[in-house]
């Protein structure tokens, strides 16, 4: 009996993985806020409010120069957009903050006033990756925040497995890495232990401030202020932590598998 109701309950229910990104994207609370625009020509020349509130000095403004903010070290606790009194710093609410080169997640300045998404792989590495793509995930020290928000993409609304992309047990039968945590001392081996096991080709994506950049713990003694200190990386995807979302929206960019610009389907 209990196998029977199971079974027609399950029916009953019928399929509750989300559309995305055949549909539009899921709405995200307004708690979220989403990335970060920087308007350097609102600022005020003798304003550096930003600056002084920052956490993990991801926010400079070098004498005569335009304010910069490095979303790699953002921990998008919105400080900045409170201390701000020009707006020049402002939330997007827009879940798109994956990039494939570091210097893409720094705004302002005489720089960009968003992040600039992240490109496919190559040809040759998307005929491979395309639509079977195997991930070893190295939690270096995390806190298991953006652990957790990579798990979820397991779960039955996301189902991460419907477009080819898995997690494996072992780095011989993987793909790539999907590093979190800021790499601790004692992890920094054992990261480069297991990258040397994955076969070539293989590709690497951080997630996270502190897989990034080293997060809160930036410039500490026992870190190694990210991943890409010790491995290449191809994909960054800020936060602290990323949204399910934004880590699916990267991964997809990577296979070019969103269908358009938009990033919808």
């Amino acid at each position: 009996m209990f196998i029977h109701d199971t079974i027609l309950n399950r029916l009953k229910r019928g399929c509750e993985t989300m559309d995305y990104p055949a549909g539009d994207a899921p709405a995200l609370p307004d708690r979220h806020g989403g990335g970060l625009r920087v308007e350097s020509a609102r600022c005020a020349a003798d304003c550096s409010a930003c600056v002084s509130v920052c956490p993990t000095e991801a926010i400079t403004r070098a004498s005569g120069q335009a304010v910069a903010l490095d979303l790699g070290r953002c921990l998008f606790c919105a400080e900045c957009v409170r201390a701000c009194p020009d707006r020049a710093i402002t939330q997007t609410g827009d879940h798109r903050l994956a990039a494939r080169l570091r210097e893409d997640l720094v705004l302002g300045g005489t720089g960009k006033e968003q992040v600039r998404l992240a490109a496919a792989l190559n040809e040759r590495l998307r005929g491979l990756f395309g639509r079977s793509l195997k991930l070893r995930q190295v939690s270096a020290g995390g806190c298991n925040a953006c652990e957790a928000d990579t798990n979820v993409l397991g779960t039955i609304g996301w189902d991460l497995g419907r477009f080819g992309i898995q997690f494996v047990a072992s780095p011989r039968h993987a793909d790539g890495l999907l590093i979190t945590g800021p790499v601790s001392k004692n992890m920094a081996l054992a990261l480069q232990k297991t990258y040397a096991a994955v076969p070539d080709p293989k590709i690497v994506i951080a997630v996270g401030a502190c897989a990034i950049a080293g997060g809160p713990f930036v410039g500490h003694s026992q870190v190694s202020d990210g991943a890409g200190a010790l491995v290449p990386v191809d994909l960054f995807v800020p936060g602290c932590p990323p949204h399910p979302l934004t880590i699916l929206d990267g991964l997809l960019r990577l296979l070019d598998r969103l269908g358009g610009p938009s990033g919808k389907g």
